[in-house]
């Protein structure tokens, strides 16, 4: 396979991460929609999101690029009802995932692990129905404990359980993390809280501390090296199927998890942006050919920056600020 693009801080893109549509049958309260804001609409599909062959046409590009896995997200990727041809028909030198609410897996799990799907994660917050629905809107919780079996039964391994700690759940942490101990096929990843994304920096906790509950408690802790995550791994040495895994998601403020991001992101419309955080790089696609793809591929890895350490920078007194050299970024019109 050809090597991977790197950017001008020598970080190759070897995965993207493509959003299928900003539609979703949940209303969780922290939602940034991928860095976008709260933008979904209608729960109807919309004329703008990229169809089967756009999806497909730039997955094939960007393998020519050295991308060797993407994770398909939303909103909610599982409204699409082309979604088990698009993973069929995604280029097999590619690692193939995909976060989801959970909510459909029940009857399609098998399906899409036969297409190609490698592995999902699924959004659970909590593992009281009643402290779902608060986080979620949504009274689906059966409905995603039914998802989560569904794709352990297909063999979508491992399934990942996602959950963002912030005020609401910061109580339901050490439950969660008893929780994958005890049930084989299940992992954790604790996501830190955005604020900066979501605009309710009172939510926002210490994420240190979970580290350190979870250095406490676990009985051996490895080292990741993409985005420089450590995984503590609880509950090997008690009478359980064999223990679990859980990781922390820790980008607020992380100048080594930024330094280490070897990812671009695609929206539901065809832009391309280099950074979750930001939406000042954003770069259509156009038309969506593969030329144009291409084209629009390369100047996005050529222009992306660290966003802690580069596009924002600590002043003396301690606090992050925009970098000047950045804010003449390319915009979506380019």
């Amino acid at each position: 396979m050809t090597e991977p693009l790197a950017d001008d801080f020598g970080r190759e893109v070897t995965g993207v991460r493509v959003s299928l549509t900003d539609r979703c049958n949940f209303d969780c309260v922290y939602c940034h929609n991928e860095g976008l804001g709260d933008t979904r609409g209608p729960m109807e599909p919309s004329d703008d999101e990229m169809d089967t062959d756009d999806v497909v046409r730039f997955l094939e590009v960007v393998e020519g690029y050295g991308v060797d896995s993407v994770k398909f997200t939303g909103g909610e990727p599982m409204l699409r009802q082309d979604l088990e041809e698009i993973v069929r028909r995604t280029p097999d030198s590619m690692e193939v995932s995909m976060t989801t609410n959970g909510t459909f897996l029940p009857g399609r799990a098998a399906d899409l692990k036969a297409a190609g799907l490698d592995r999902v994660n699924v959004s659970q917050d909590a593992l009281d129905s009643d402290d779902f629905a608060e986080v979620t809107k949504s009274g689906a919780y059966e409905q995603v404990l039914e998802g989560v079996r569904a794709a352990v039964d297909a063999g979508l391994d491992p399934v990942k359980l996602n959950m963002v700690v912030f005020t609401h759940t910061a109580g339901y942490v050490e439950e969660m993390v008893d929780h994958v101990a005890d049930n084989e096929g299940l992992q954790l990843q604790l996501i830190e809280y955005m604020p900066e994304l979501t605009g309710k920096p009172e939510w926002n906790i210490d994420i240190g501390r979970v580290h350190d509950w979870l250095a406490d408690v676990a009985d051996r802790v490895e080292h990741r090296e993409m985005h420089d995550r450590k995984r503590y791994f609880v509950g090997e040495d008690g009478d359980g199927p064999g223990g679990g895994m859980v990781e922390i998601v820790d980008p607020v403020e992380n100048e080594g998890f930024c330094a280490n991001c070897g990812r671009v992101r695609v929206t539901h419309e065809g832009y391309l942006k280099g950074c979750l955080n930001r939406n000042d790089d954003l770069r259509s696609m156009g038309e969506m050919t593969r030329e144009g793809i291409a084209e629009t591929f390369e100047a996005v890895v050529a222009n992306r920056v660290p966003y802690y350490g580069e596009y924002l920078v600590e002043n003396e007194d301690g606090e992050y600020e925009i970098n000047e050299e950045y804010l003449a970024a390319p915009s979506a019109a380019d």
